[in-house]
């Protein structure tokens, strides 16, 4: 239970926690909602752990590219119009023609960030940034109005969090969960000096360089982020030996075809959210390949050009171990002997390196882990995922009287496009849409 607040503590009608780009784009939602309205305001706040804003800051590779289209950016298949759309923000850095005539429709993902924090900036209002959500708490009979629920529902919701050695506690009725995703490693691998997840591949490499020349570096997996990062560490270190090793005869192709691409398609949500089980485990195992361990084909070929040079000059440096596993790592003092095992011969072999990279994905954090007493009124599937309504909020007892809505974690009940980009400009319309109309925020109705 909570404990009371100062009487002049505000209440907000929407609590974020976590500000990457699902929630930056619900802030710019909120921000355009309340621009010109005549009632009163959407009041809206975000929590975000890191200092400033920041995404997927160890992948920023100088050359590698955005795989969503510019037009998929924060706000445009929302509101085309908006003055927070990558051509906007293209216009205002100055580059919109050099843009148009570089003939692309994949901005450099460096790019695409310095985009995310110009949108950042204009509602850093809505932020707080370096606290971390360490608790929420229910507050039941918050506005003492038992002519509308019971002494036992919960009205609103406290969202505790650490900012410097102080807690701050926000009140709110309605949250949204946004904690992204979490970095997966191997059963049994810790990352350390010596052994890396490819989220921390930039800050780790730059710290190598500052030491003795490595001599042969591994990166495990066959998706994007491999083979970007082979493709990275090859050029970046020109006397070591790179060898990417994956359980594939060599990298997949990403099928970005035109009819492929509408399973990413905002009526492609719908379709999935009222399908039947077994029908939305096909289409996720029928398109899982434009998303899922495949890799851009220029850079397939790249990669290929290199490793084909490479030998025709007589000194490969590049090497694919394909159709095997990393089945041990032993890390020392002076490197890691890595243990490759051909999934064809079974054969063993043993590779002394300097660095392992593992590129085994991520996986969601469980968007109820924080949330204590009130997680627990919030239903789960036989599964133990979470019952999530179309408006992406969670299907809760009746007597959570306030929104908890999630934005990640809904794969298995909205699709594919769940934790990408694709489709966070018209999901956080229907967030929004959803808190709006919902008739137990009598504020927020008094806004429409």
């Amino acid at each position: 239970m909570s404990e009371p607040l100062p009487a002049e503590t505000p209440v907000y009608d929407l609590i974020g926690i976590g500000f990457g780009p699902s929630n930056l784009a619900l802030a710019i939602a909120v921000a355009e909602h309340n621009a010109g309205l005549p009632g009163p305001p959407v009041t809206a706040h975000f929590l975000e752990r890191q200092p400033d804003f920041g995404w997927h800051r160890g992948m920023l590779i100088d050359d590698a590219t955005m795989q969503v289209s510019f037009l998929k950016d924060l706000v445009t298949l929302r509101n085309p119009s908006s003055h927070y759309s990558f051509v906007n923000y293209l216009h205002e850095q100055g580059r919109l023609i050099d843009f148009i005539n570089h003939k692309s429709l994949f901005p450099l993902r460096v790019e695409f960030h310095d985009y995310f924090a110009w949108a950042a900036a204009q509602v850093d209002a809505q932020v707080s940034y370096g606290a971390e959500v360490i608790a929420v708490r229910p507050v039941r009979d918050a506005d003492g109005d038992p002519a509308h629920h019971a002494a036992s529902d919960v009205t609103h919701l406290d969202v505790v969090a650490r900012v410097g050695g102080e807690t701050v506690t926000h009140r709110a009725r309605n949250i949204v969960v946004s904690t992204g995703l979490r970095p997966k490693l191997p059963e049994g691998v810790s990352a350390s000096e010596r052994l890396w997840h490819t989220s921390d591949l930039l800050r780790n490499a730059a710290k190598l360089r500052a030491g003795a020349a490595p001599r042969r570096m591994l990166v495990v997996g066959a998706g994007q982020s491999a083979a970007e990062s082979v493709a990275y560490l090859h050029r970046e270190f020109p006397d070591a030996e790179v060898c990417a090793v994956f359980s594939r005869y060599g990298y997949s192709p990403a099928d970005d075809s035109p009819y492929a691409n509408r399973i990413f398609d905002p009526a492609a949500v719908d379709d999935f959210y009222t399908a039947p089980e077994a029908t939305k485990q096909r289409l996720m195992d029928y398109h899982a390949n434009t998303n899922y361990s495949v890799v851009d084909i220029d850079l397939i070929t790249d990669l290929y050009r290199r490793e084909y040079q490479e030998k025709v000059l007589g000194r490969q440096r590049l090497r694919m171990i394909n159709a095997s596993r990393l089945t041990a790592v032993h890390e020392g003092p002076g490197g890691v002997d890595a243990t490759v095992t051909s999934l064809v011969t079974g054969e063993v072999t043993h590779l002394d390196a300097d660095i392992v990279v593992y590129a085994t994905g991520y996986h969601p954090a469980d968007p109820y882990s924080l949330l204590g007493e009130v997680g627990a009124l919030c239903h789960r599937d036989g599964l133990g995922r979470p019952v999530v309504g179309r408006d992406y909020r969670a299907q809760a007892d009746a007597s959570l009287r306030c929104g908890v809505y999630l934005q990640g974690g809904t794969e298995h009940s909205h699709g594919i496009t769940s934790p990408l980009l694709s489709n966070t400009a018209v999901r956080v319309g229907e967030v929004l849409s959803s808190v709006l109309a919902d008739h137990r925020a009598p504020t927020l109705v008094a806004a429409v």
